[in-house]
């Protein structure tokens, strides 16, 4: 039963609607169901979610992700684009999930905003859902908050955690990795959700071309699906989800010491959208590999005869991908050059 908020409710007065929240619950709670299975021990509104691992696992590691979205809600907001970012909150979390060889289980959104809008957070809401049901994972739970005068105007800010779990022996941490095995970089959507601060100050004084602002708003991909088969089906030494940093930021990080990722720039061309952010930026090329992903999003590590087999796989999933380097012994301090 539904409590109605008075028109004297101090609650009400100080700006915080009960009832708009009771109203959002109601209209996400088919889509939030629809991400459960047998799994999932009850349902939405409880205080806290339940999910039963069961025994597919011998040695199960759980493997826990949080992220956000970043400014790329302002952007998105400026464009009525905000629907689109409820794919990228879950994308940046399983996306680094699956580097490890996790499967996603279950993930939980928190939705801060100064005020409680249950259409629109509604439509949020549903794209999460969705982006979870593409990932195979449960939208187990979330917390609203409405808080205004912390939040100015009509901002919000969302963030995510995935819980995924992994066989201990077939966690992937790039131990493997040896001099001669090769760098596959899989494209991106656009910039996914970083970056956007240096984007918004350009936008500022250029105005984008349709096409490039369709790419700039465009959600980030998905991988677990592709990237979980991939590692069912080859031998995946390494991976690196390129976020924040880019590719020289991000590479390095699953590399041993002593390893050098040697990146061929001429392997894949810029995307359009971030030739213009660059050229309308006055942005070198070694700051954009270190601010942008650069049209590559995820880089699996892996020997030179598997890569025919992982680009088809890849390509079954509507994804391109480029053998874009190799690894090489080396002692450089930032751990990857560029070719």
């Amino acid at each position: 039963m539904t409590t109605k908020t008075k028109p004297t409710d101090p609650y009400a007065k100080a700006g915080v609607n009960i009832e708009k929240g009771n109203e959002l619950v109601h209209s996400i709670k088919a889509s939030v169901n629809k991400t459960h299975d047998r799994r999932v021990l009850g349902g939405i509104g409880g205080f806290a979610g339940l999910f039963q691992l069961g025994s597919k696992y011998k040695n199960p590691v759980l493997v826990g992700c949080t992220d956000g979205v970043g400014t790329k809600v302002a952007l998105s907001q400026a464009h009525d684009k905000t629907h689109l970012t409820g794919q990228d909150l879950v994308a940046m979390c399983v996306n680094d999930m699956v580097t490890c060889g996790a499967e996603p289980l279950f993930f939980l959104d928190y939705f801060a905003a100064s005020k409680l809008e249950p259409k629109s957070t509604a439509k949020i809401v549903k794209g999460i859902a969705n982006a979870c049901k593409k990932s195979n994972c449960a939208l187990l739970g979330g917390e609203t908050a409405e808080m205004p005068g912390h939040y100015a105007k009509n901002n919000f800010d969302l963030a995510g955690f995935s819980v995924g779990v992994v066989e201990k022996e077939n966690v992937i941490d790039g131990k493997k990795i040896k001099s001669g095995h090769i760098l596959l970089g899989v494209e991106s959507s656009g910039p996914h959700s970083n970056g956007y601060s240096l984007i918004r100050s350009i936008l500022k004084k250029h105005k984008a071309p349709k096409a490039i602002m369709q790419v700039l708003l465009k959600p980030t991909h998905l991988y677990p699906a592709p990237v979980l088969e991939l590692i069912k089906k080859t031998n995946v030494k390494g991976m690196a989800h390129i976020t924040g940093g880019g590719l020289t930021e991000n590479i390095p990080r699953i590399l041993k010491k002593g390893l050098v990722a040697n990146v061929d720039l001429s392997a894949w061309k810029f995307p359009k959208a971030f030739l213009w952010l660059q050229e309308k930026g006055e942005i070198s090329t070694s700051d954009m590999l270190r601010i942008f992903n650069c049209g590559i999003g995820m880089v699996c590590i892996l020997d030179k005869k598997e890569i025919l087999k992982a680009k088809k796989i890849l390509s079954a999933h509507k994804l391109r991908s480029f053998e874009i380097g190799k690894i090489t012994k080396g002692s450089l301090q930032e751990g990857i050059q560029y070719n």
